[in-house]
């Protein structure tokens, strides 16, 4: 498999880290953009990869984040929104600032990404987009108004772009998990009952772990997927689509 390069928006995340330890493994080339400077040395230092400090929810950032991915690699092939975050509250105990604040962690991102690297990459031929949506856009989950709302938005994005820029040879796919094993859950599964409970609510029985969830981004985003497009790709544990197993 050929070299490629690839950009990633919320890489120093667990399952951004996880994505750019996986792609810079199998000798891709890899441009990483998050807001924790130390984080974001770090990986770079362990992978390689290339890097900018940059809020992604700033269309001026993103745009210069694509321009500067193709001009440091020579070419773009791909790129991932793994921008996010999480708020468990009822519409009623969301605040208008805790609503603003879930759109703009986890939609302008990706709309700021497809905007910038879609025609860049249809310029060059074709590539992949991916981006993150989770099961509580396709399942009602109690509490979960704000998130849901955001990340179903994500999956219309997506579909919608797939459309716009199939025939220039773009694909644009998200993916949909479950609760996984990251820093930013950790909150939510701090307690023995807390992960008991999360990992009943899966039919496998546990939670996910960040590089199961970047070995299926990896796929999207490489050539062994350039017949998918369009499609939101749960990796849940079952959640999504089972009955419960307790």
């Amino acid at each position: 498999m050929s070299m490629h390069a690839y950009l990633l928006l919320g890489a120093s995340g667990g399952i951004g880290s996880a994505l750019t330890r996986r792609l810079t493994t199998r000798g891709d080339l890899v441009f990483a953009v998050a807001r924790d400077e130390a984080r974001l040395a770090s990986l770079a230092e362990e992978t390689g990869a290339l890097w900018m400090v940059g809020d992604a929810r700033k269309p001026e950032v993103v745009s210069a984040a694509v321009e500067r991915a193709r001009s440091e690699h020579g070419r773009l092939d791909g790129a991932a929104c793994l921008v996010g975050s999480i708020l468990l509250k009822p519409a009623h105990g969301t605040s208008p600032e805790e609503l603003d604040d879930v759109l703009g962690q986890n939609l302008l991102p990706a709309f700021n990404l497809v905007r910038a690297a879609a025609p860049v990459l249809a310029k060059n031929g074709g590539g992949a987009i991916t981006l993150m949506s989770s099961v509580a856009a396709r399942i009602g989950l109690p509490n979960h108004e704000a998130i849901a709302a955001a990340k179903g938005a994500v999956e219309g994005l997506a579909r919608s772009a797939a459309a716009t820029y199939a025939p220039r040879n773009v694909r644009v796919n998200a993916v949909a998990p479950g609760l996984v094993r990251t820093p930013l859950s950790a909150r939510l599964i701090a307690s023995p009952q807390a992960l008991e409970a999360s990992q009943a609510l899966h039919p496998l029985g546990r939670i996910g772990e960040p590089d199961e969830v970047a070995s299926l981004l990896a796929w999207l985003l490489s050539s062994e997927a350039a017949w998918v497009t369009g499609q939101i790709l749960g990796i849940d544990g079952g959640l999504g689509s089972l009955a419960g197993r307790r």
